[in-house]
């Protein structure tokens, strides 16, 4: 049977689609895996990025958290937890996380900051026909904590009424340095009577109460701060040894009082560590002397200073207690210590009772006006003037109206 011209082009046509039909189902077959797999690493790299961002996240919020702990007074295992529960919350997981405080790398390692370290590794999807490897993934953030104040006087109790009081005719001078309350009461420093007061500011987490104008560098008290950490909270106690000394010396030498102090008439202390157990009582008319020491109260014993008593003591201006002249039992319970003196009396160096009220009463301050107050709070009635900058003589200054703000 003859065909047409016509009728064989359109054979031969005929057979040109069905071929190239098959030869685009067939490459359609062999590089849908390809696309498909490309598309998927699309989708698993866009998965991986975003959860690079939450990770960054995560650690942001965990240093931040630590930054705070620190500025509150915490000690480094109580930073390190609360930076581990902030990234805990925030859905780190099973992942790892390193906190260091300060900064083990980067600009800020000789400042106060937190710095966490973040990681996790992320299971494939589409990629796991190329490897069963897990994605490793690691953020890091810096907070750096930053000081705007200097505290010559800081109460630490956190809710008490009246935390930090001014009362009576007090007259109080700070030159270069704040008054600072940790207290969220409304009244947490409160000035009443005819007290006055000079300062670079009243910085408080809570509010400012005051019966007539003090004079200060800041236009106004800051309130609502953030509070301040407790300077001395690495400091170790010292340990009571044997044998008990007796007080009815001249001249007392440093150990374990076990009956308390009860000083009379004229008394030189040497240089060293006095741990008292029991009270620690100046009398009347008495005229006591010492440099280079630290008088530990332990548990929740008292000072107690007679207003006609002279008191000369500074503290150590170097070693593990330097700048430190009276230190309170972190141990020990509520209780009250007083300190009067005349004059001329002088106390040079911090006095630390963390967990007792401190009624300063005295007209004094320490040599050239290094004294330093933080107690779990205050009273002062006494009229004396304070100076900020005593780091020649071993006198720590105190942090106050601190921020916080990632640095890295």
């Amino acid at each position: 049977m003859a065909f047409s011209c016509f009728t064989r082009f359109r054979l031969i046509a005929d057979g040109m689609r069905r071929s190239t039909g098959a030869n685009v189902a067939t490459i359609f077959a062999l590089t849908l895996p390809i696309v498909v797999g490309a598309a998927g690493f699309g989708v698993e790299t866009s998965y991986w990025y975003y959860n690079s961002l939450r990770l960054q996240a995560t650690a942001d919020a965990a240093a931040y958290a630590g930054a705070l702990e620190q500025v509150s007074g915490s000690d480094k295992p109580t930073i390190v937890a609360a930076a581990a529960q902030s990234a805990a919350s925030n859905g780190l997981g099973s992942g790892t996380i390193v906190v260091n405080t300060p900064p083990a790398s980067g600009p800020n390692t000789a400042k106060k900051a937190v710095e966490v370290i973040v990681g996790q590794k992320l299971d494939r999807m589409f990629t796991l026909i190329f490897t069963q490897a897990q994605v490793p993934e690691q953020a890091r953030a810096v907070a750096l904590i930053t000081d705007a104040s200097s505290a010559c006087m800081l109460a630490l109790d956190p809710s008490a009424s009246q935390a930090m009081l001014f009362s009576g005719s007090t007259s109080v001078k700070l030159s270069g340095c704040s008054v600072m309350s940790n207290s969220i009461a409304s009244d947490a420093i409160k000035l009443q009577g005819s007290a006055g007061l000079q300062a670079d500011c009243l910085i408080s987490a809570g509010g400012v109460s005051l019966s007539n104008p003090v004079t200060t560098v800041c236009a106004a008290p800051i309130t609502q701060a953030l509070p301040a950490g407790d300077p001395f909270i690495d400091l170790p106690a010292p340990v009571a040894a044997n044998p008990c000394q007796n007080d009815n010396k001249a001249t007392l030498s440093p150990g374990t009082y076990c009956s308390g102090m009860n000083l009379k008439g004229n008394v030189t202390l040497s240089p060293g560590v006095y741990v008292v157990q029991g009270s620690f009582k100046i009398n009347a008319n008495a005229a006591i002397t010492g440099s280079g020491v630290t008088i530990f109260m332990s548990g929740s014993s008292t000072v107690s200073m007679n207003g006609n008593a002279s008191v000369q003591l500074s503290a150590a201006t170097s070693g593990t207690y330097s700048g430190v002249l009276f230190y309170g039992d972190r141990t020990g319970m509520s209780a009250s210590s007083t300190f009067n003196g005349t004059a001329d009396s002088l106390l040079t160096g911090a006095i630390y009772f963390p967990k007792q009220q401190v009624n300063y009463l005295g007209n004094f301050s320490g040599n050239g006006g290094c004294t330093r107050v933080v107690a779990n709070t205050i009273q002062w009635s006494g009229n004396s003037t304070i100076n900020q900058d005593c780091s020649s003589l071993g006198v720590p200054n105190i942090p106050a109206a601190r921020s916080v703000a990632l640095a890295e």
